[in-house]
């Protein structure tokens, strides 16, 4: 997750915020989450929620049979929150094909965890064509 994101998220638990997934989601599919919508500073609940809706109506778009337990996720529990990471990285090892991705510039240099004030890595770009998902994972 940090490698890809950019990021240092420093526990599971950080996850609980919804941003890394909704970021995830642009990666694996430009275009599929308005990015500006997103809180990837934040430390209120209500704002983890909104970018979880955010995150379903994406799943949603792309026909995604994932039912997102965001009122478990959003405690910050880390059973919940591994739980979903699992689930998440298969549907990302299934959809990604390997395209380069500036996650830092893409979020505007906003950082991601708890320590993030790195730039991004030399070379990196943003993918900007959609496609569409590879949904075998609805558990």
């Amino acid at each position: 997750v940090n490698d890809c994101l950019q990021a240092q998220l420093a526990k599971i638990e950080e996850l609980c915020t919804g941003a890394a997934y909704c970021q995830f989601m642009d990666l694996l599919f430009p275009g599929s989450i308005g990015l500006k919508k997103v809180k990837f500073s934040t430390l209120l609940e209500h704002e983890y929620i909104q970018n979880f809706k955010i995150l379903q109506v994406a799943f949603k778009k792309l026909n995604v049979d994932k039912i997102v337990p965001v009122d478990r996720l959003v405690k910050g529990r880390f059973q919940d929150n591994f739980e979903f990471v699992q689930w998440f990285k298969k549907f990302f090892d299934a959809n990604y094909d390997g395209a380069e991705y500036d996650a830092f510039e893409v979020r505007g240099g906003i950082p991601l965890g708890s320590g993030d004030s790195r730039g991004p890595p030399a070379g990196a770009t943003h993918r900007s064509q959609p496609r569409p998902a590879q949904n075998g994972y609805s558990k």
